[in-house]
């Protein structure tokens, strides 16, 4: 699904509707924030995985642990360490000196949510971060998770809500 939002065509918001990690000569570039003002940032993303009903009740069953370990846990660590990690993996993220990263997973019969927010007090947004922490958790799910079935889904991986920026973001809930 992709999302448009429509800008008035005066000069400023033509320039901020061009891609910002080009330069002039449509080259890869990292944006310069030096001139940015420093602000409270925060960002939440969401992951789904979908598992075979038979593993889901497995790991029910089990407390969430499979012979690797706890996979909870274990992917609340992987999605919190990815987070902060993000401009190694990312070629045109800032590195950032994150305030917070809380991962959450909530089990809803066979489908997991995880929920990644993250916030910092900085001149760029996390929501590369928050997005970032979501798939490591959700990826760390299907590895611990992989020996019980491969037939496990990742997906979708959303932006839910970032602020503190230009442009604040919401994603409307749709109801599940």
């Amino acid at each position: 699904m992709i999302e448009t939002m429509t800008r008035s065509t005066s000069s400023k918001s033509a320039k901020s509707s061009r891609l910002t990690h080009l330069d002039a000569a449509n080259r890869p570039a990292m944006v310069d924030v030096g001139d940015k003002a420093v602000s409270r940032r925060e960002a939440v993303a969401e992951a789904s995985v979908t598992l075979p009903t038979e593993v889901a009740r497995a790991l029910a069953d089990s407390g969430h642990r499979t012979k690797k370990g706890p996979v909870f846990d274990t992917a609340v660590i992987a999605g919190v360490m990815a987070a902060k990690r993000t401009h190694e993996l990312i070629p045109f993220c800032h590195p950032l000196p994150l305030d917070g990263v809380k991962i959450e997973i909530e089990a809803r019969g066979a489908k997991l949510l995880i929920t990644c927010r993250v916030s910092v007090e900085h001149r760029t947004g996390v929501e590369m971060e928050a997005l970032t922490g979501a798939s490591v958790a959700a990826l760390t799910v299907y590895d611990m998770c992989k020996a019980l079935s491969h037939n496990i889904t990742i997906g979708p991986v959303r932006l839910m809500a970032k602020s503190g920026g230009r442009r604040n973001f919401t994603r409307r809930k749709v109801s599940r």
